[in-house]
């Protein structure tokens, strides 16, 4: 029997109409006829409902008979090769985790990018302002909260990769799927496929008109607190583009995590592993440097620290970070392809 015949036949014997069995699985009664039809499939955490609502295994709702030989090699496959099984129930509660830490991960990331606009105004305001802010209370409040935001930010991040540190071998490893968990994971691919096309064009919209602004302050010669101004609602735009990228990326990823297709290939996987060093060394770095460009010379040899020229190291040092790693990925890459003949 294929899976629409064991939906219907486990609703008989229980003696259920399709109604009965949509209120007890929180959905419709189409989508149990189109179940039952075979018009369509349920998704992972419905397969895994069913099979504790009916007391049968996912393994016999998703395997057919009529493919027993199919089904008996995919098992040695995944009994016999070094390659990580996931199973079904894995594969549900991986995706679920990463839907559920998507928005904090999207929002520590906001954090960071947000995080210089108060140090930018509060200097604005002590130089070009009458609000009575001095440059001295600008740099201490205004790199203050920038850590503090920072702070919070990177916390954020930090927890969301500890609660997923149980699933790294998902993103690290290669993968074995459990018969029937890639035509589950590839539809629901494809039905968040058009939510990921709206965030990914909504966040492409912000990060324009972000600039904006800054053109129509250069159009009108406007005064230099009006350019800091502008700068700080660029900003802030592509902080929520950013986050909206994060969002929609993290959920995307999760998918192509499984399925070992896009950045997770296993090419993919092994240049992480060799590149595993580079943040770290990276922003230790980019550390030195900032405190380098920052520390300067006071009356009789004291050090005074330039917050105002050391602030700009860190958009520059994202900006090349990100170029970076792509170029050493793609180096990297490019010689384990021809490592293995590809």
């Amino acid at each position: 029997m294929i899976l629409a015949e064991k939906i219907m036949t486990l609703r008989k014997k229980k003696g259920w109409s399709q109604e009965e069995l949509a209120e007890k699985l929180n959905i419709s009664r189409q989508s149990v006829s189109k179940w039952e039809s075979g018009a369509s499939i349920p998704d992972i955490d419905k397969i895994i409902l069913i099979s504790g609502l009916f007391g049968v295994s996912t393994d016999y709702l998703l395997k057919d008979e009529v493919e027993t030989e199919e089904i008996s090699e995919r098992e040695i496959e995944c009994g016999e090769t070094d390659a990580k099984c996931v199973s079904v129930e894995e594969a549900d509660l991986f995706l679920r985790l990463k839907r559920k830490i998507a928005v904090p991960a999207g929002l520590g990331t906001a954090l960071c990018i947000l995080s210089p606009i108060p140090m930018l105004l509060l200097a604005g305001l002590s130089e070009y302002g009458n609000a009575g802010v001095t440059e001295d209370m600008a740099g201490g409040f205004g790199v203050t909260v920038l850590l503090i935001l920072l702070a919070i930010g990177v916390g954020i991040l930090v927890y969301g990769e500890m609660k997923l540190s149980k699933y790294e071998y998902i993103e690290k490893e290669n993968l074995t799927l459990q018969y029937g968990v890639r035509g589950i994971v590839e539809r629901n691919r494809e039905g968040f496929a058009r939510t990921d096309g709206i965030a990914t064009t909504a966040g492409t919209v912000l990060c324009i008109l972000g600039v904006v602004p800054l053109m129509i302050a250069a159009a009108f010669s406007a005064p230099d607190m009006v350019y800091i101004v502008c700068v700080a609602v660029l900003l802030a735009l592509v902080a929520v583009a950013v986050f909206l990228f994060v969002w929609a990326g993290s959920i995307k990823g999760s998918f192509n995590m499984l399925l070992q297709e896009g950045d997770y290939t296993a090419a993919e996987k092994l240049a992480r592993k060799r590149m595993a060093f580079f943040p770290g060394a990276y922003w230790c770095a980019a550390v030195a440097v900032f405190l380098a460009v920052g520390m300067r010379k006071g009356g009789w040899g004291a050090r005074v620290f330039e917050w105002k020229t050391a602030a700009f190291i860190w958009p520059v040092a994202a900006l090349l970070y990100a170029v970076l790693w792509m170029v050493i990925k793609s180096i990297v890459v490019a010689k384990l392809d021809k490592k293995h003949g590809k």
